[in-house]
């Protein structure tokens, strides 16, 4: 800093030093101020103790009337307020335990619902149970008039009817009238059946349209470290009668109406599923996501379903609930009859078909290896044995380009830059003669993309990774993380991941090597650092996704660079080019693709041609 902004600052520290020391009040100013406050602060002080008193004379008058108040008058009063839900309006919340070796269920008097449900051989990232439904702050049961009030069961106090070690039955008694809610859960089953029976309810709980709408809300929180890629593998998913399923996502807050009958409803985070099942269908509904404000929030999402079932006063309504892991080989027994299967997204069509195998293969490597990083990489050296012929002839077809370097760069030293066209004529013309098709190298490539593209889908899917520990990862499933960042850099996150990182240099180094394959004088200006820009993107896309993904992508890219090495050293290109000159000499014939590239050309010409005459 030189010495005239030292000025400066001093000159300006000064002024607005003496600004305040000749607006500062004066003594007189400030005691007035006090005694303002002084003031203020008693007046406030009297209407805070007069309220207090209030609130205590309302309160012993209260209570005065309640002693006052004989058990008959109350009754009536209750019985004009509530109908014949007088007895259930009001209650001491108590709870029921059904339990398995599985699941832990734990049922509220109140509504005579689902309180919790914990998943005894899964933790959370912190080490706890997995919980599924949290006490408070999810809600079920539908909505009735009665008496012209309205009312929910998830209000009503019901009364415990009966309990074994496997069920438990809960009843609301309504004069002549009976509601009953009755869970079961089997022994070694994520899966409960639950049912609701009205006895002479006609007249008692009346709707308008015949139907009874069960309103389900669920608060749902992370259960894994990195709440954002959980959420955006999270959801609402329902399944159409006859259809396929469908989803709303819970990355962002959504909603849809159920216009025709559904068979069930999930409530799906990236590993587990709650999901409401009826055995006869709903008739219709309405599903919601909403999204926390925060990304980064422990919330997943807030998720509410409306489903309509029929109603007429005598009925027995037949569900069940599914609380359990995405694992495919546990929603095996409820395929046929549910397609519960699809909660494991793996995504759409091919992807989803060249997955359905990927799992097969891998469950058989899991079948005799505990280790889940060995198994990836026995999958990956698999997965690229089988596409070593599309990765051969990728290599072949480019060397065979990068031998015609030379004779293409003496076209392109004849022909002048401003005839473009002609240029590319000849390239073709040569191309034709020596028997080379420019698309070959990319068209394998473009094979092996599925399978690129399913794996992306596989690995965030596969509970089997869930807390699997591989080398410095603590969690195949999950972003490993060898630094701790003291703060979030935009789109990369807070943390180093070692797996993206070395994902991120071997697809430098392979680019690297198709660069040396592909150069040309006639690249085009900024081309060849466009081509580190991919790997770069990696770097940054992949540090909080799944470490098993990154691990793949690393070994499939390492495999790859070996390959190429290895094929380099079998592909002699000056037999190479021997072959392409003496392929020139033989009369060839042009191909389809070859041959419409070529009318495009020319047309392209003429019309040029004709613009230049206008």
């Amino acid at each position: 800093m030189d010495r005239n902004s030292i000025t400066g600052i001093v000159l300006i520290t000064v002024i607005l030093g003496f600004f305040w020391w000749i607006n500062k009040p004066s003594e007189e100013q400030q005691a007035e101020q006090q005694r303002r406050r002084d003031s203020i602060a008693l007046v406030e002080k009297v209407r805070l103790e007069a309220e207090a008193q209030a609130d205590a004379a309302r309160k012993v008058e209260a209570e005065q009337e309640v002693v006052e108040k004989d058990p008959a008058t109350i009754a009536a009063e209750k019985a004009s307020k509530y109908g014949f839900f007088a007895s259930a309006a009001d209650g001491q919340q108590s709870f029921v335990t059904l339990e398995n070796n599985l699941i832990k269920m734990k049922i509220s008097t109140k509504g005579a619902r689902i309180y919790s449900v914990e998943l005894k051989e899964y933790n959370n990232h912190e080490g706890n149970p997995v919980v599924l439904m949290h006490g408070d702050q999810n809600k079920f049961g539908f909505y009735f008039t009665h008496s012209n009030r309205n009312f929910h069961t998830n209000n009503l106090y019901f009364d415990v009817a009966s309990t074994s070690s496997d069920k438990a039955d809960f009843v609301v008694n309504a004069e002549e009238g009976q509601m009953t809610f009755s869970y079961t859960l089997p022994d070694n089953s994520y899966m409960a059946d639950f049912n609701i029976t009205t006895r002479n309810m006609a007249s008692i709980m009346s709707t308008n349209t015949g139907s009874l709408g069960i309103e389900w809300n669920m608060r749902m929180d992370a259960q894994e470290k990195a709440p954002d890629f959980e959420r955006q593998r999270s959801g609402v998913y329902f399944k159409y009668d006859q259809e396929d399923v469908d989803h709303i996502n819970a990355a962002s807050s959504d909603s849809e109406k159920l216009s025709t009958k559904v068979q069930w409803v999930a409530f799906k985070d990236q590993f587990f599923s709650s999901v409401f099942i009826s055995k006869d269908n709903f008739l219709s509904g309405e599903v919601s996501t909403e999204a926390p404000e925060e990304k980064s929030d422990e919330l997943i999402m807030n998720a509410k379903a409306l489903v309509n079932v029929p109603y007429s006063g005598n009925d027995n309504l037949a569900f069940q609930f599914y609380f359990g892991p995405n694992d495919f080989k546990t929603l095996k027994p409820f395929e046929e009859e549910y397609q519960l299967r699809k909660l494991v997204y793996l995504g759409w069509g091919p992807l989803r078909i060249i997955n359905l195998g990927v799992i097969e293969v891998f469950h058989f490597f899991e079948g005799f290896i505990s280790n889940y990083g060995l198994i990836i990489l026995l999958l990956t050296i698999l997965i690229k044995l089988l596409l070593f012929p599309l990765t051969y002839k990728s290599y072949v077809s480019t060397a065979k380009m990068k031998v015609l370097k030379p004779q293409i760069e003496e076209i392109n030293n004849k022909i002048p830059k401003d005839k473009a066209m002609e240029r590319q004529q000849a390239t073709m013309a040569l191309y034709r003669k020596a028997g080379v098709n420019p698309m070959g190298g990319c068209l394998p490539m473009l094979l092996q993309m599925p399978i690129l593209f399913a794996m992306f889908q596989f690995f965030p899917a596969s509970i089997e990774l869930r807390g699997e520990a591989f080398l410095w990862a603590d969690d195949l499933s999950s972003y490993d993380s060898i630094f701790q960042l003291p703060f979030e850099i935009p789109f990369y996150g807070d943390h180093v991941s070692l797996f993206c990182l070395l994902m991120s240099i071997t697809n430098i180094v392979y680019t690297r090597i198709n660069q040396e394959m592909t150069q040309s004088s006639q690249q085009m200006p900024g081309m060849k650092g466009m081509m580190y820009m991919m790997p770069v993107m990696f770097l940054f896309f992949f540090n909080n996704y799944a470490s098993g993904l990154s691990y793949y992508y690393f070994i499939s890219t390492l495999i790859t660079i070996g390959q190429t090495l290895l094929i380099r050293r079998f592909v002699d290109e000056d037999a190479l080019l021997a072959k392409l000159n003496a392929n020139k000499k033989k009369p060839s014939k042009k191909s389809k693709f070859q041959q419409r590239l070529e009318d495009m050309q020319k047309q392209q010409a003429q019309a040029g041609k004709k613009g230049k005459r206008k």
